[in-house]
């Protein structure tokens, strides 16, 4: 689990000269800056690197790619920095909620640690209350629908007090009308925490949700 840390004003996210090459052919080349609260959108069909980008600011990149340039929030240079001391949040387009959790043990898991149980539980009952999901703490995740998994997987993300987002086509496999629900929850949690977030998507509807810079990847 994340050790505890005070809380740090929100600072930008900086893609300083990002480049990803896999052999001779660049994949990828950002240089970019995200304001706190703001959504960076990179677009493309697949198979163009969005996804490649965000393993390389989150710190899983794999060894078959080769990196440069430098990612840093604010001053802190994380470039180098292990993934679980980056405190970036992913959401994915699986919500990945653990099976063996009930849904408070799954928004408890990534916590900061401090606070004592009862902290704990009331912040999981405030959390579950603030999505619509109020008295879910016990149930089993797969007794929940498609959208309310998929809001339990956001604040789950947003209780590990991160310092920046990062989406990965996070409402590809949503119906169209939960769709347009999880936009407005997401965005509107991004914009009062703060948060400077990087989004990949296909989906131009995503990015005039999000309202923010959009970077075409051919």
């Amino acid at each position: 689990m994340t050790q505890f840390t005070l809380p740090t004003a929100p600072s930008p996210l900086i893609l300083e000269d990002v480049i990803i090459r896999h052999g001779d052919q660049t994949l990828v080349a950002v240089d970019a800056r995200v304001p706190p609260g703001e959504v960076l959108t990179l677009m493309g069909p697949s198979g163009v690197g969005k996804s490649t980008l965000l393993a390389q600011v989150a710190g899983f990149l794999a060894p078959v790619f080769q990196a440069s340039g430098r990612i840093r929030l604010g001053d802190d240079d994380l470039t180098r920095r292990p993934p679980e001391r980056r405190r970036l949040g992913l959401l994915f387009q699986d919500p990945l909620l653990f099976p063996h959790l009930s849904v408070g043990g799954n928004l408890a898991f990534g916590m900061p640690v401090g606070g004592g149980r009862r902290r704990r539980r009331q912040a999981v009952e405030a959390a579950l209350a603030d999505i619509g999901l109020a008295g879910f703490a016990d149930r089993d995740p797969a007794t929940l629908s498609g959208g309310q998994r998929a809001r339990v997987a956001l604040m789950r993300v947003l209780l590990a007090e991160p310092r920046a987002m990062l989406l990965d086509e996070p409402f590809s496999k949503l119906d169209a009308a939960l769709r347009d629900e999880m936009r407005r929850l997401v965005f509107a949690r991004i914009r009062a925490r703060g948060l400077p977030t990087l989004m990949v998507t296909h989906d131009r509807d995503d990015a005039e949700a999000a309202g923010g810079r959009v970077i075409e990847l051919a």
